[in-house]
Order: structure tokens, then C-alpha cells, then sequence
């Protein structure tokens, strides 16, 4: 099978001469800290140099947190009005769609992705930022007038202080916009740790946020290795919580850290996501799902659909269509405005997709179209990959691959599907194909997951909370849900009159 590839366009105006040097940001500065090296980031669809940040350490943590800590113990922004955090937030969203266009230019240089996905990614996560600011203005409590003439109670929500947050490099200003926005109306501050490879867009945010009337301290960016400044975070005993995304793996090892002050932690972290297409569906648009689910981001979704579990019935037609259709996506050089998915993020994460691919093939699972490279290097791109009779066994059933990589499972029965799409370890995210009513509310009902989409797939806004079951984490983002996430609630008993004696003399 041949697939539509955009041959990479290395005389496109928009590719910079040299890499773009940034620096951290830190009480409201930029600084290059205790930085004796730089990290350099490579396109990963061109492989030349876009970007150059400081390679920081414990130190830059130390001075970020002492910052978020004086700015949220001084009350700049975490005693001011809800009204005001919402102010400074919709300045913040008006400038990040002012400036889209950059924004998306730098995100696509550095992930690789289709330069009109990240524009709709930028333009998105501006959604997030408004929203958020209407949410500052409405936490709220609630009050216990039945408690006997003496007593008066009241609950109180109140901002949880300095919050870490760590992102991952596959959507690195979406996901930082699910987060920052919400930590900030809650009335917390933070230290940001962006992926050390896609760390540009969070730095063009810090300056967008003082534009905006941020308060120095309030919003701090360190840059550098994950297992250096990531840990130094989770560990540190002035910050409050933090929030992670990632894998499970490193999941694992940032609830371990944060025993040290026994802080709070958001994570959302691996998937391995079903998508359970039922025979009665619209067929037309289950494949056309199917598809986005496995090729958006190139598969490097946390909430990508990599199992396909179909109904026996429609099996072989479903099968054959799907791969028509997926010869006639577009792939290739991200620059160009009909690409529709681009490069994989580096050579580390290309490596492990074309070791999955091989051992799925040495399990015995039926590959019945990709599993090579696509286009010529130093490009990283991979032909989209699906294999057929894919049973519970096999690593790759199991096993997050983190790239444009489906595999196939028939079934027979309602029961069956469910039990296909819950034998697994992960729980984030799961869709459900079908135009019959009771499957479709069976379906959400029974399906262990954190999110759920009925015919349809990866799609929402910030009004719904995120966040997954079992090993894909705990906590959620976006929504009433994500706010509250940032607060601690507080119990308040109020005494009228004169108090009864414990003691009488």
C-alpha cells in the first residue's frame, strides 16, 4: 500500500538560520541561572536546530519556588479579588490569540506537528484561559445554618499555595493551558517545568503573562533535564503540589517523591485506549474516527484510539475501507497547510515505535499495512501501521507504543467488547461507536475510563474535566473539577453567644 507523502520543503522561509536562544524565567526576570550548558533542539521533520535553552539545575528550582513562595505568601495574587485573577487571564488569552500564529510556528518547529494543527491547538488552549477566568470569579463555599442556635458553619475553599507543574512534549502548550490557567484562578502560584525538548512556547507564555499584568513570582519557567528539575520540583518542601503528565513509569516515581512533604499530586499519565465500533454504526464515520484516533499527533496521544475493537460482523468490510482511506491521508513536511500529520517527536521515540512495530510482528499479529519509515531522513517519519488479529497476549495490545500504531481485535458479543476494552492496566479515555441507544449508555456505564466519546473521538473543551481510572492517574484538569483540584477546603465553625463551660469553677 503507498501513502500520500508531502515531501519536506527545506527552502521554506519560515525555517530559522540559526536556533533561537531563550532563557528561563524566574521572579518575573529572564536569566540564564546556574546554566554552564545549553540543551539545542533539532526539528524533528527538518533536523536543523530551532531552538537552545539553558540546561538549569536544583539551583533555578530553589530561586523559582522561593519566588512562587514570597508572591503567594504576600498576598499579590492569591489575596486579591477573583474578579482581578480573571482580569490579568483574559488579557493573557487575548494575547495569546494575537500572537497564534508564532506560537503555532514554534510549536510545529519543535514537535513536528502539522503547522494547522498547532494553530487550532493555540487558538484552543486561548478557550482555556477564558474559561478559567470566568471560573476565578465563582469558587465558592457553602454555609450550615442547621447546625443549633449557637453555631454557624461554614466551608471555605481556599488556594492550595505553590504548585509545581510538569508537561510532556507531545502537546506542550495544549496541555500547559489545561493546567496553568486554572492553577492561576484558583490563586496559587507556580513553577513550570515544560518538556526540555518543547519548552519555547510555555517561555513565549511567560512574557505574554507579564504583558498581561501577572505579578512577578507568580509565574516561573525552569528549563532543563526532567530527571534534574522535574525531581528537584516533586521534592522540594515549599511546594504544595504538583501536577504531572506523563507516563506512568515516571508517574510511578513522582508519587514516590512527593512523600518527602507529602504533597498533593495531580497525574495524568499512559493509555492505551479502545475504540469499539458495534455493527449497527455509522460506518462511514467510525473509520473516519478510527483514523484520527491512531494518526492525530502521529499517534503521540495520550488519548489515542490504538485499539480497534470491531464487531465480527463488519469486520473484513471495516478493515478494507479503513485502509483505503488511510492511503489517502497526508503526511509529511508540517510546514505545509494540507499536511495532516507531521514528524515523530525524536529519534528515541521513533526507535521504540519501530521496536513495537517488529515485535508485534514476531508475537504474531497480522500486519497488514505500514511498519516502515516514510520519506527520507533526517525527517522521522513512519508509515501508519495496523495490525489485525491482535489478541490480549500480545505487548502490543498492552503496551502504550505512543504512535501511529493500531491494532485490531474482533469480538462477538456486548459482553466480549467491554471485556476486550477493559482488560487492560490503563484507563484515561475510550469511544464508543454505535447508533444504538442501549449500547451507547451500556457502553459508558461499563467502561473503565476517564473519559468517554459516543460517536466521535478526541474532542472537547475546557467545560468537562480530564483525568483517568486505574494507572492512567488520579486527579482532574479543566473544568469546576480542575479548579477545585488547586484548592484546599477549609471547615469553619463559628460560636454565637455566650460558649457553655468545659470547666466549672
Amino acid at each position: 500500500m503507498s501513502f500520500n507523502f508531502v515531501p519536506v520543503n527545506m527552502s521554506d522561509s519560515r525555517l530559522p538560520k540559526t536556533a533561537k536562544r531563550y532563557q528561563m524565567f524566574i521572579d518575573g526576570k529572564w536569566t540564564d541561572g546556574s546554566a554552564e550548558s545549553t540543551f539545542v533542539r533539532n526539528s524533528p521533520a527538518h533536523g536543523i536546530p530551532v531552538s537552545e535553552y539553558p540546561r538549569g539545575g536544583e539551583v533555578d528550582v530553589n530561586a523559582a519556588v522561593s519566588a512562587a513562595r514570597h508572591a503567594f505568601d504576600a498576598g499579590v495574587w492569591s489575596r486579591i479579588s477573583g474578579a482581578e485573577r480573571a482580569e490579568v487571564l483574559l488579557k493573557a488569552a487575548a494575547l495569546i490569540r494575537e500572537n497564534a500564529e508564532q506560537l503555532a510556528l514554534v510549536e510545529t518547529l519543535e514537535t513536528g506537528k502539522p503547522i494547522q494543527q498547532s494553530r487550532g491547538e493555540i487558538l484552543g488552549a486561548a478557550g482555556c484561559w477564558e474559561y478559567a477566568a470566568g471560573m476565578a470569579r465563582a469558587i465558592h463555599g457553602e454555609s450550615f445554618n442547621n447546625l443549633g442556635e449557637s453555631m454557624f458553619g461554614l466551608v471555605t475553599r481556599e488556594p492550595v499555595g505553590v504548585v509545581g507543574v510538569i508537561t510532556p512534549w507531545n502537546f506542550p502548550f495544549f496541555i500547559a493551558s489545561e493546567r496553568y490557567p486554572f492553577v492561576l484562578a484558583s490563586g496559587c502560584t507556580l513553577v513550570a517545568k515544560a518538556a526540555e525538548i518543547t519548552s519555547g512556547t510555555t517561555l513565549m507564555l511567560a512574557g505574554l503573562l507579564k504583558e498581561a499584568g501577572l505579578p512577578d513570582g507568580v509565574f516561573n519557567v525552569v528549563t532543563g533535564p526532567g530527571s534534574v528539575i522535574g525531581k528537584a520540583l516533586t521534592e522540594h518542601h515549599d511546594v504544595n503540589m504538583v501536577s504531572f503528565t506523563g507516563s506512568t513509569t515516571v508517574g510511578q516515581s513522582t508519587i514516590a517523591a512527593s512523600a518527602k512533604n507529602i504533597k498533593k499530586l495531580g497525574l495524568e499519565l499512559g493509555g492505551k485506549n479502545p475504540q469499539v465500533v458495534f455493527a449497527d454504526a455509522d460506518i462511514d464515520a467510525a473509520i473516519d474516527g478510527t483514523l484520527f484516533g491512531l494518526l492525530f499527533n502521529s499517534g503521540q496521544c495520550c488519548v489515542s484510539g490504538s485499539r480497534l475493537i470491531v464487531e465480527r460482523s463488519i469486520h473484513a468490510e471495516f478493515c478494507e475501507r479503513l485502509l483505503e482511506r488511510a492511503a489517502k491521508v497526508k503526511i509529511g513536511d508540517p510546514l505545509n497547510e494540507e499536511t495532516q500529520v507531521g514528524a515523530i517527536i525524536d529519534e528515541r521515540q521513533f526507535t521504540t515505535i519501530m521496536r513495537y512495530i517488529g515485535q508485534g510482528q514476531n508475537e504474531g499479529a497480522k500486519l497488514v499495512t505500514g511498519g516502515d519509515v516514510l520519506g527520507d531522513r533526517p525527517g522521522l517519519f513512519i508509515q501508519p501501521t495496523v495490525f489485525d488479529k491482535v489478541d490480549s497476549g500480545m505487548s502490543i495490545f498492552r503496551e502504550e507504543i505512543f504512535g501511529p500504531v493500531l491494532c485490531i481485535t474482533s469480538f462477538d458479543t456486548y459482553e466480549e467488547a467491554i471485556s476486550i476494552a477493559n482488560d487492560s492496566c490503563f484507563g484515561l479515555a475510550a469511544s464508543i461507536w454505535t447508533s444504538n441507544l442501549d449500547n451507547a449508555i451500556r457502553g459508558f456505564r461499563d467502561l473503565k475510563a476517564g473519559r468517554l466519546w459516543v460517536n466521535t473521538t478526541i474532542s472537547g473543551g475546557p467545560e468537562l474535566p480530564v483525568g483517568g481510572f486505574k494507572e492512567s492517574g488520579y486527579g482532574r484538569e479543566t473544568g469546576s473539577y480542575g479548579l477545585e483540584e488547586y484548592t484546599e477546603v477549609k471547615s469553619v465553625h463559628v460560636h454565637l453567644g455566650k460558649r457553655h463551660k468545659w470547666l466549672v469553677e
